[in-house]
């Protein structure tokens, strides 16, 4: 078995937990936290692929901005305040587990990562990614500029709708 498919299996089965745990978790607050560790391994794929851009995008996009406006919105509408239920006695277990896969996921990629870098050490191939990300938001900003500023007044009516429903009249 190769070591790529062996750490293919495993996060596979990463991202298959943690969208179980998102599933079933009682806490909003825990359901976006295992929503942000499902994100992560998706870029670790990403990664896996040779698609380093799109990993970055991931984290910054996903588990950076919508992750922090999921749980401003979870805070703003006191989620966390609901009546507090019982833990699930395989909650803690399962998550000390997933952490300790994921650091493991970590490192190997990290020395996979440095070996083949080095190996590969050419700047025609490092041109060539730059040039593509240079291409990829040149794109972005001219034939996707529409769709690109729609989501962003959809993420900011979103959230102003949010505060405009919790408020609480202050009359």
């Amino acid at each position: 078995m190769d070591l790529t498919l062996i750490l293919f299996i495993v996060l596979a089965i990463t991202a298959i937990a943690t969208a179980i745990g998102l599933l079933v978790s009682r806490n909003a607050v825990y359901a976006a936290l295992f929503l942000v560790l499902n994100f992560a391994t998706v870029a670790v794929f990403y990664l896996l692929l040779g698609a380093p851009f799109i990993a970055m995008a991931q984290v910054t996009v996903y588990a950076g901005a919508i992750m922090v406006l999921f749980l401003f919105v979870i805070m703003l509408l006191g989620a966390e305040k609901l009546p507090k239920g019982q833990a699930l006695p395989w909650q803690r277990p399962l998550a000390i587990v997933l952490t300790v896969v994921l650091l493991a996921e970590a490192g190997i990629l990290l020395f996979q990562r440095l070996s083949i870098t080095t190996a590969l050490s050419n700047p025609e191939a490092a041109l060539n990614t730059e040039g593509a990300v240079r291409g990829l938001g040149a794109m972005l900003f001219s034939q996707y500029l529409l769709p690109f500023e729609v989501t962003s007044v959809l993420l900011l009516v979103a959230m102003i709708g949010v505060i405009v429903l919790t408020k609480e009249n202050k009359a």
